[in-house]
Formats: C-alpha cells, sequence, structure tokens
C-alpha cells in the first residue's frame, strides 16, 4: 500500500521462455534510454510477481526519473488542495481516535494481505466503488477550488482511465482520481479530529511505513496488491501508477491529510507544497541503492519543516510584542 517502487520492466516474465527473456532484456535497454517501449502492445510493466492482464492499449514508458516526478508532483499538490470545514448541516462526532486511521490503515492493509493475499481483490473493487465518488465529492466541495458543477467530471475522469487503460493517458486520469478522492478523505479528517492528535497520526503513519520497508514486510503485499485487477479490464485505483513508477494510495493520502490539517489552520500551503517536493526529490536518491521507498517520509519531513517555521515565527513575534511593551528611558531633569 505504502511505497514508492521503480517498475521494472520484464519483472513479470521470470519464468518465461528463453527467447522471450531476451526479447524482454532488450526492451528494459530501450526504456531505460527513454525510448517507446511495447511496439507490439505488450504490457512489460509490472510491479509484482504475477503476470499482468492483457492490455488493449500500448504504453509509452517514459524513464523512471519522469514517471517519478510526474507522481512526486501530485504527491506535492495534495499539500495545497483540500478546503476546510464540513458540510452545512452535517453533524459528525468529533474525537482523537479519528487520529489512529492513517497509522492503523497501514498495518490493517500490510498485515491484512499477509495472513489473507486474496483480500487484494476486494481491495481493488472497494477503491473502485469508494474513488470516484470521493474524487467528484472533492471537485464539488472538498477541494480549495471547488465548484458544484464540476463534480460532474469524475465520470469522464472515471470513463477515460478505463478506456485508455493501459496507457499514459489512462494512468494520468486514474492517478487524478485517486488524487482528488484522497482530497475529500483529508478534508474530512482535518475536521473531525484534534489537529494535534492528527499530525501525530501522520508521523506514525510514516513511522509504521518506514519500519515495514526497513523490515522487508511490504515486498509480497506489494506485489499482491499490484497484481489485483477488477474485471472487464476496469482500472485499477488500488495504487497509483504512472509509466514506470508506482506509488502507494496511503502515500498521496498522507498528503492531503497534511493539506487538511493546514486548511484547518488556515496556513499559508505555497512553501510547503515546494517544501514536500523537494524533499520528496531528494528522499528519492536512495531509488540509486533501493528499489523500494516509505513515500511517506517526505510528508512527515514537511510537517516537522512547517511546525519548526511556525514556532521560530512566533518566538519572533512574541519578541516584537515584548520590545513594543517595553517602557522607554525616562530622562532625568538636570538639577
Amino acid at each position: 500500500m505504502l511505497w514508492a517502487t521503480a517498475v521494472e520492466p520484464g519483472e513479470a516474465a521470470t519464468k518465461a521462455s528463453t527467447a522471450t527473456q531476451i526479447r524482454l532484456k532488450i526492451a528494459l535497454i530501450v526504456a531505460i534510454s527513454g525510448q517507446a517501449l511495447g511496439a507490439d502492445g505488450t504490457n512489460y510493466t509490472s510491479g509484482g510477481a504475477t503476470p499482468p492482464p492483457v492490455r488493449h492499449h500500448r504504453r509509452v514508458a517514459l524513464p523512471f526519473v519522469a514517471s517519478d516526478a510526474a507522481l512526486l508532483a501530485v504527491q506535492a499538490s495534495l499539500v495545497a488542495a483540500p478546503g476546510a470545514g464540513l458540510p452545512a448541516g452535517l453533524r459528525v462526532p468529533r474525537g482523537r481516535w479519528w487520529a489512529l486511521i492513517p497509522p492503523a490503515s497501514v498495518a490493517a492493509v500490510v498485515f491484512g494481505l499477509q495472513l489473507a493475499p486474496d483480500g487484494a481483490h476486494a481491495l481493488t473493487y472497494l477503491a473502485l466503488g469508494t474513488t470516484p465518488p470521493l474524487a467528484a465529492i472533492a471537485l464539488g466541495w472538498a477541494g480549495r477550488f471547488a465548484r458544484p458543477g464540476a463534480a460532474a467530471l469524475a465520470l469522464p475522469l472515471l470513463a477515460l482511465a478505463w478506456a485508455a487503460r493501459g496507457s499514459l493517458t489512462g494512468d494520468a486520469a486514474a492517478l487524478v482520481l485517486s488524487a482528488l478522492g484522497c482530497v475529500t478523505l483529508g478534508r474530512l479528517l482535518a475536521a473531525v479530529a484534534p489537529l494535534r492528535w492528527l499530525k501525530l497520526g501522520i508521523f506514525a503513519m510514516a513511522a509504521i511505513d518506514t519500519a515495514l520497508v526497513i523490515a522487508d514486510q511490504l515486498q509480497r503485499p506489494n506485489a499482491v496488491l499490484n497484481a489485483a485487477a477488477p474485471g472487464a479490464g476496469l482500472p485499477r485505483l488500488q495504487v497509483a501508477q504512472f509509466g514506470g513508477a508506482v506509488m502507494g494510495y496511503g502515500d498521496l493520502f498522507i498528503a492531503a491529510l497534511l493539506g487538511g490539517v493546514l486548511a484547518a489552520q488556515r496556513r499559508e500551503r505555497w512553501w510547503p507544497v515546494l517544501c514536500c517536493l523537494a524533499l520528496a526529490a531528494a528522499f528519492d536518491l536512495l531509488f540509486f541503492i533501493s528499489d523500494e521507498l516509505p513515500a511517506t517520509v517526505p510528508v512527515a519531513l514537511t510537517l516537522i519543516v512547517i511546525e519548526l517555521v511556525a514556532r521560530r515565527r512566533a518566538q519572533a513575534a512574541g519578541g516584537r510584542a515584548t520590545a513594543r511593551r517595553a517602557p522607554l528611558p525616562r530622562l532625568a531633569r538636570p538639577s
């Protein structure tokens, strides 16, 4: 669920014939050089050990750096995307226990898939059934620049992700749908949970994600969730894939959650977006030594930077206020 993985073309063909393996190695060299991949219509990109389903659209393979940069840009933009508050008339009980959702979702999905790998099919249909309505809500209400009439745009996005599945266009449409769905979740959660506890939830989510990656506990759930796909060629919305890179749904969710917290606090968000993007780009240099990274970490680091800047500004403002209140020294009258 929570990863950013370099998808190496040909991983799904480890048991293919010798001729097929040679063909895939040639395709790998072409893909790394940034040229088109899959001229015969065959999909060479998969994040799991199970051969991917047959697709009817040719995939143009982007270099991994370009694919990863696109995912990072979408993730960082979610910091500025949510609005603040609940819909008028909606009453939801507030409580600290809502803040358990981010870290608990990591453990539930990862360990759940380890115990019951078939649950990945349920997750893919759950994402397919909930993401488009959540995206429509984001376009019509939850987003920072939402307009009621824009909610209808979720339907053509879904149709495009379905019709162009396996192409960069289809990847982009599915990615936008997933990102918009996270905007709604981030705004709602920030409206019903104490913000201080939500910040702790963000840190806990990143910590659990990192521990699972270090302990090598994400590879199998990663492969299972990547391989799961709904029937009828419908798009996979349980993961965010663009070109040769994959990011977990939770990596988008944590960024939108941070955006919801900042919106509720009415803080500026343009520089946190740039900060998140810069930290994520620097963090992804670790792909030179690892093919799987916890993409939640840059978001948690961004929150740390935001808190440090806010504290420094508060101290500076307090110092100026103290200086203004200090009485001027009186001059003694000469005798």
